[in-house]
């Protein structure tokens, strides 16, 4: 009778530990996926684009693609803001060193589209 309580008191901890473990959005996270080597960058994009329209609210985000070269390489987002009920893309190029990953450019495009 001990043995099938204890093993009934195990089986409930396990799940009950497994239960609140999945709800948590960390864990999720954590568990299914990595950070991509691209996040420094959007998070970069994402502050120097608000300092430049600082009235405008970020409502997406799409990271484009890396172009890789020898000694620099240049990050690339497409920002999507609102400002003042009109929305409006901002292109943002981050160019940076490779060895140091020091800024050495950041190139911003407004579009309609």
């Amino acid at each position: 009778m001990k043995l099938v309580i204890s093993i009934q008191l195990i089986l409930c901890i396990l799940l009950f530990e497994n239960y609140t473990t999945s709800k948590s959005p960390n864990n999720a996270i954590n568990r299914n996926q990595e950070v991509p080597p691209h996040a420094k960058w959007g998070q970069i994009a994402m502050q120097k684009t608000k300092e430049k329209y600082p009235k405008a609210a970020i409502i997406d985000y799409l990271h484009i693609g890396r172009e890789k070269g020898t000694q620099y390489s240049t990050e690339k987002f497409k920002l999507w803001l609102k400002e003042e009920g009109k929305e409006f893309g901002v292109f943002v190029d981050i160019k940076f060193n490779n060895e140091t990953e020091q800024i050495m450019d950041i190139k911003y495009m407004k579009t309609s589209k």
